[in-house]
């Protein structure tokens, strides 16, 4: 790929990104306000024509992995693992 071609795929990328967060913004905004409305009613749950909207709390119990490691640090050693990744930025 030439200087020219990177360049311009750098700039488009940097364009979509930059559409990406205008939609993502956008998609906040609006399912904000459906939750308002759904909280104004009183309603975990609303039916359109063809669509139903739900917001109910759900239940997780997920392991805290700082309490673990704070509490047992020795036990938390010998079942850790390192991984290696590849992080793609652009400044």
């Amino acid at each position: 790929m030439s200087r020219t071609e990177l360049n311009h795929k750098i700039t488009e990328l940097r364009e979509l990104r930059r559409l990406a967060d205008e939609i993502a913004a956008e998609i906040e905004s609006i399912t904000g306000a459906i939750k308002q409305e759904m909280t104004m009613q009183g309603v975990d749950m609303l039916a359109g024509d063809d669509w139903k909207a739900t917001w109910k709390p759900v239940q997780s119990a997920r392991f805290d992995s700082r309490a673990f490691k704070a509490a047992m640090p020795d036990l938390y050693q010998r079942f850790t693992r390192s991984t290696e990744t590849r992080r793609f930025v652009l400044a």
